[in-house]
């Protein structure tokens, strides 16, 4: 896990994006949305292996957003270093695919609300870093 994921940004100084998000459950909603996205769309849903049955996939999108923002290791703990790159090795991951992960998780992003607690300047500050951190996981897959 990167340093960068444990920066500060919101109003106390140990919080980090896990805790400002709410915790565990902003990110089962985030994977369970994204994961809609990915049902309804046959190319992307063709690289999964077990397309009838994404609720492992959810799981370990979740555990591992969650753990990566500053929640707890129950990602590593079950399975190891994430190695992204090597997990996804097999899967031909070209730049128009790249695009269509990011489209589904883009609109998983918006579509998850954040705490009422959160202000709209937070929630942009937020969004505006998982999209990046997004788009710069999702190029470095890239493989075709």
């Amino acid at each position: 896990m990167s340093d960068v994921s444990r920066e500060n940004h919101g109003s106390s100084p140990t919080s980090t994006l896990f805790d400002r998000v709410g915790g565990l459950d902003f990110f089962e909603r985030l994977a369970a949305r994204f994961y809609v996205g990915v049902r309804s769309d046959p190319v992307l849903l063709a690289l999964y292996p077990q397309p009838d049955d994404l609720d492992s996939a959810r799981w370990r999108l979740a555990s591992f957003l969650a753990q990566y923002w500053g929640g707890p290791t129950t990602y590593s703990d079950e399975r190891g270093h994430p190695r992204l790159r090597m997990r996804h090795a097999t899967f031909p991951i070209d730049e128009a695919m790249r695009d269509r992960w990011l489209a589904h998780m883009a609109a998983a992003l918006e579509g998850c609300d954040l705490p009422g607690t959160v202000s709209a300047d937070d929630a942009r500050i937020i969004r505006g870093e998982m999209g990046d951190y997004f788009f710069r996981a999702a190029d470095h897959l890239r493989n075709v």
